[in-house]
């Protein structure tokens, strides 16, 4: 079943990571042709499913935007397709639509990881604002996940004599006192000290503690010697 799209916008699915995409997944057609005009007004691209298995037959889920989910449909209920997303390791947040007596429902879908949940009848307003706002979320979260990536990066290159320099530097540990422990002399640990530094690419001994903190021990080289 194909996606209905608000005239004019691209149906290519490799745009989805130029611009975040709001996927209705809804079996009330006047409801996903509401929300798809609503989308579109506000400058959002949209997809509209009327089940929750066309929407999780899409090619592509791996994307930037966020799903606005209606809780009680026939077949596939909302949660479930909450869990499948999970399972396909999916980070599109999801926001909720429930009636008054599904509000249990959408509760529990919060405590297993749902964005937010809006009630029918809606603001319109106030749904794009938390629209926006998991948008703007989902991208704060990937922008960290690429950096503690581009971290983890830098900090493999390193040999395990640079490692164990590593966690003595993050103990707060001088360069004499490092030699002294480790068993050497203090111009040998300077010189590790620098390759570290230069390997990382960090602009200062904070920045490289503030990089081992947020990826954790390095994973040594097992090629790289102690040079």
């Amino acid at each position: 079943m194909m996606p209905e799209r608000e005239p004019g916008i691209r149906a290519d699915a490799s745009a989805a990571d130029a611009a975040p995409v709001v996927f209705v997944v809804d079996d009330e057609e006047h409801m996903g042709t509401a929300l798809r005009r609503l989308f579109a007004s506000a400058g959002l691209s949209a997809e509209v499913y009327a089940t929750g298995e066309a929407f999780l037959a899409r090619p592509q889920l791996d994307v930037a935007g966020c799903v606005v989910l209606d809780v009680g449909m026939p077949g596939m209920g909302g949660l479930e397709v909450q869990a499948r997303l999970h399972a396909r390791a999916a980070d599109l947040p999801v926001i909720f639509l429930t009636g008054a007596a599904e509000v249990p429902v959408a509760v529990a879908a919060m405590r297993a990881g749902a964005a937010d949940f809006v009630e029918k009848p809606f603001d319109n307003d106030d749904l794009l604002r938390r629209v926006r706002g998991a948008i703007e979320r989902q991208a704060v979260q990937r922008g960290e996940a690429r950096q503690r990536r581009e971290f983890a990066r830098r900090l493999d290159t390193l040999t395990p004599r640079e490692c164990e320099v590593l966690e003595w530097i993050v103990a707060g540990k001088t360069s004499k006192e490092i030699a002294r422990t480790l068993g050497g002399s203090h111009r040998t640990i300077e010189i590790h000290r620098g390759r570290i530094m230069e390997k990382t690419a960090a602009e200062s001994l904070a920045d490289l503690i503030r990089m081992r903190l947020l990826v954790g021990a390095p994973r040594p080289r097992r090629n790289g010697g102690e040079g």
